[in-house]
């Protein structure tokens, strides 16, 4: 495609075959390595520059096979960052409450861990200094592949252009190319458990 846009229906058939690749890598994983990758991605986090210099960080709770972000959300907390943790909202967007620790979080759709704070709307990402995504893949152009919902991509376009934004990955889901539509917002950052952080776009 080389950042060119196709039809419709061509767009939704790449992503989905992109889409079951990595998941189908994800499921094949192991445990131990999925562990493993879930404090490499925190460690290098942490010690980025725009996460040290950050007073709000929006992140995310991981769930199912996504690199573990529990000890990163924690250790972000705890270093003094006010993390704000995405509510799934039943249209797909996202509103955002505050993360307290470990027992501020209870179950919500979907599987996922969300905080029990009071909601701040679907704006208040705007006041993060780092917005942490996840991603199945990304390529060098900035370009992620998320999981079909939209709700990501809707997050990051209030997002302003000079915010840093960040997608967690496994090794190998840096690839040459994601098919992207022209709504499908880009990240500036990419982050892998062996090279680390890659800054792209």
């Amino acid at each position: 495609m080389n950042g060119t846009y196709v039809d419709a229906a061509e767009l939704r058939a790449r992503k989905l075959a992109l889409r079951r690749q990595m998941t189908a890598g994800r499921q094949n994983m192991p445990d131990s390595q999925r562990s493993a990758a879930g404090r490499s991605l925190r460690d290098a986090v942490l010690a980025l520059p725009e996460a040290q210099m950050a007073g709000t960080i929006a992140a995310y709770m991981s769930v199912g096979t996504e690199p573990d972000t529990r000890g990163l959300i924690f250790a972000l907390w705890k270093r003094g960052s006010y993390v704000l943790l995405p509510l799934l909202l039943a249209d797909g967007d996202l509103d955002w409450a505050s993360y307290e620790g470990p027992d501020s979080l209870a179950a919500g759709p979907r599987g996922l861990l969300q905080p029990t704070e009071p909601p701040r709307g679907v704006t208040a990402v705007c006041s993060a200094d780092l917005v942490i995504v996840p991603a199945l893949a990304v390529d060098s152009a900035g370009r992620r592949l998320g999981r079909g919902g939209g709700s990501y991509d809707r997050a990051l376009a209030r997002v302003g252009a000079a915010v840093p934004t960040l997608a967690l990955v496994y090794d190998g889901e840096l690839v040459a190319e994601v098919p992207a539509g022209e709504h499908d917002q880009r990240v500036s950052m990419v982050a892998r458990p062996s090279p680390g952080i890659t800054r792209v776009r």
